[in-house]
This record gives C-alpha cells, structure tokens and sequence, in this order.
C-alpha cells in the first residue's frame, strides 16, 4: 500500500497514478466511513489535486488498499466489528434459509466499515417469498429494482433492505436459476464472490482462532 502523504512526490506514470488515487480512495472510505467506491475515488482526485480525464482504478484495486488499509492502520477496531457482522450474517441467512442465501459484499470480503451493509444474495422459488416473509414477521422494509450480470447478459434483482437486529442487511433477490450463475453488479465489473452459512462460520472460526 502507498505510504500517507507521499501524494504528489511520486512518479506520474499511468500505474503509479492509478495506485495514488486506489490508496488515497481507500483512506477516505476508511477514514471517513465512505461506502461508495465512485464517491471515494472522486474525493481522492480532489485531495490529491489531480485534474483532466485519465483511468481510474478499479473498485477491486481500490477494494486491495482498503484491505491493506484497515490490517495496517485500524486492525485493533476493525477485526471485532468483522467478526461482529460475520455473526449477523450467520443469524440472518439462517432465519432467511429457506431462500438459499449467500454473503456477498464488503463484509465478505473483510473490507466493511463502521456504517456497513451485510449484502446477501437470496434466491427464492418465487421472488416474493421474501417479501411475504418479512411482513409475516413484522419486519419493515425498503424496495427498489436493480440489474446484475453474467457477461453482458442483464439478471433482475429485488433489493430488500432492512435491520436485522442491529445490523442493516441489503438482500439482492433473484430467480431461483441464476444461482448456478456468476454475477456480476456491471457489464465491466468481476464476479463478485459469495459465501454459504457453512463457508461463513468456518470464517468466523478461523477469524476467532487468529485472535486467541
């Protein structure tokens, strides 16, 4: 990861750029609790002081710093409220069973912030399952319609989110077949990897196990 404050003493070559502008992004999502990769880059063009059009780096380089971030400079805070979300993710996919979910997302990856959604991927026989079990269960949320990938092939999604306990929770509904499918959140983007219960709690142990 590029050393703080070594911004604008550093080569300007194309990779050396895009590596300025990935760490200063993932500085402003650590520090200032960004959850929005698009958001966190033009902030870093800002304090870097960088103008005109060039390549930014991608979220998976900026998603790298933020990693390294967090292990060198925030590990005594951040592993316990990892762990703390992985827990919530277990709690929630357990309850949520019946629609076969997956963890997905920033607190998969080890990357989540204090202000952190636990992104699941759900996939129901009927999409509004999910739904009808949320107000079975007198649980109140928000919905709107978003598009996943697998290629340039478009897959519909219902976002349902909604607190879980203490925990937001971001469930990505989607037909029961695109569950053997790979998806992606863009065209461009790479296959955003996802986790079963099982492979979570071996995580969360794993994760305990480092800690004693």
């Amino acid at each position: 990861m590029a050393k703080r404050g070594d911004g604008r003493r550093n080569s300007t070559r194309p990779g050396n750029v895009r590596e300025l502008i990935a760490a200063a992004a993932a500085r402003v999502m650590a520090e200032d609790g960004v959850e929005d990769y698009a958001l966190a880059k033009r902030k870093a063009l800002r304090q870097l002081g960088i103008e005109g059009r060039l390549a930014l780096p991608g979220n998976e380089e900026v998603e790298d710093q933020l990693r390294a971030y967090r292990a060198l400079y925030q590990a005594t805070e951040h592993a316990p409220r990892l762990a703390s979300l992985r827990r919530a993710a277990v709690d929630a996919m357990k309850a949520l069973g019946q629609f076969r979910p997956y963890l997905t997302g920033s607190v998969l990856a080890g990357t989540a912030g204090p202000y952190a959604e636990i992104e699941l991927q759900l996939f129901p026989d009927d999409s509004k399952q999910v739904e009808i079990f949320l107000l079975e269960h007198r649980i109140p949320y928000e919905a709107r319609d978003a598009k996943r990938y697998s290629g340039d092939r478009a897959h519909e999604a219902s976002v349902l989110t909604f607190e879980w306990h203490a925990a937001r929770i971001k469930a990505n509904v989607f037909d029961a077949r695109d569950e053997r499918i790979a998806l992606k959140t863009s065209v461009a983007g790479r296959v955003a990897p996802r986790a079963g219960i099982a492979e979570v709690e071996s995580m969360i142990a794993a994760d305990d196990a480092g800690q004693t």
